[in-house]
């Protein structure tokens, strides 16, 4: 098998992953993403028990159990570009043997599980409310570097999305990937569900304005008009897309949850904001928790 050299894999003295600072047997197969930093000791309270505590840039990660079930909980920082380092580095936990720095014969898969704060594109997802996404729509780059496939259905969004926002024939290229169907529909009740597209910036990339002219003025409009059969474009964020398509290139389930603190159609933003996030992660925790995962 092939050695995967020092320079591509790095590897800490004492045995933990660079940017993660984790070592394999400090990360559970049931992973909780995170943007925010400060975020994971939010989820990570409702945890019986924590067996590690790992930190390392704006990388930080909890491990521990809800009754019998081992969890972490990761922070990855804003944007897709993070979700690429947190990805490939939980994967390689798991699915390279860090003495011979080769590929496991035996493949694990992680359940991958984004819990997060968007922005609403339509007007009857309100505020404060929960989305799980079906899709992870990217207009960011990052699975650009990667040999993603997708299925037909998959293609056929693309290409009706492309259409109708003339995105594609310009430098913006976008991708798509469909959300685990066994994480999905464990996601059902109290949560709306639809596409979930991916920005990589938070002010030009979701057309705010504030000093500078947009080159797509027009792109929230298209974005909330889109529907192609029973799909439509539910909300937007900065990291789904990256781990929808990374997870599938790897072999693993994802599904991203989130919170709506802006509805951006009816120009609304939640009132307390943090008072969401809790009960996005109350909520989903207990799904988690009730769950065969």
């Amino acid at each position: 098998m092939n050695r995967i050299a020092e320079s591509e894999l790095i590897i800490t003295n004492r045995g933990a992953i660079y940017h993660l600072d984790c070592r394999p047997e400090e990360i559970a197969h049931t992973i909780i993403t995170v943007g925010d930093p400060d975020r994971v000791k939010e989820v990570s309270k409702h945890f019986d028990k924590i067996e590690y505590k790992n930190q390392h840039r704006e990388f930080i990660t909890h491990t521990g159990y809800i009754g019998k079930k081992r969890i972490s909980c990761m922070s990855t920082g804003i944007g897709p570009d993070n979700i690429d380092i947190a990805l490939n580095e939980a994967d390689a936990l798991v699915n390279i043997d860090f003495e011979t720095r080769t590929v496991k014969e035996k493949l694990t898969q992680l359940n991958i599980i984004r819990f997060g704060t968007c922005g609403s594109l339509q007007r009857h997802v309100p505020v404060d409310t929960f989305v799980a996404g079906t899709h992870g729509l990217g207009l960011d780059n990052v699975l650009h570097y990667y040999r993603l496939e997708n299925n037909t259905e998959e293609k056929e969004l693309l290409q009706a999305f492309n259409t109708h926002t003339q995105l594609g024939s310009g430098p913006v290229s976008p991708y798509i990937t469909g959300a685990s169907g066994n994480l999905l529909k464990l996601f059902v009740n109290n949560y709306h569900q639809g596409i979930t597209v991916t920005c990589p910036g938070f002010y030009g990339p979701q057309g705010r304005i504030l000093r500078l002219g947009l080159a797509y003025p027009g792109l929230i409009d298209k974005l909330t008009s889109f529907e192609f059969g029973n799909h439509h474009i539910a909300n937007f964020e900065m990291e789904s897309s990256a781990i929808y398509g990374l997870s599938k290139c790897l072999g693993h389930n994802a599904v991203s949850l989130n919170v709506i603190v802006a509805n951006r159609v009816a120009k609304e933003f939640s009132k307390d904001g943090g008072a969401a996030v809790e009960n996005l992660i109350k909520h989903s925790l207990g799904v988690i928790a009730d769950s065969n995962l």
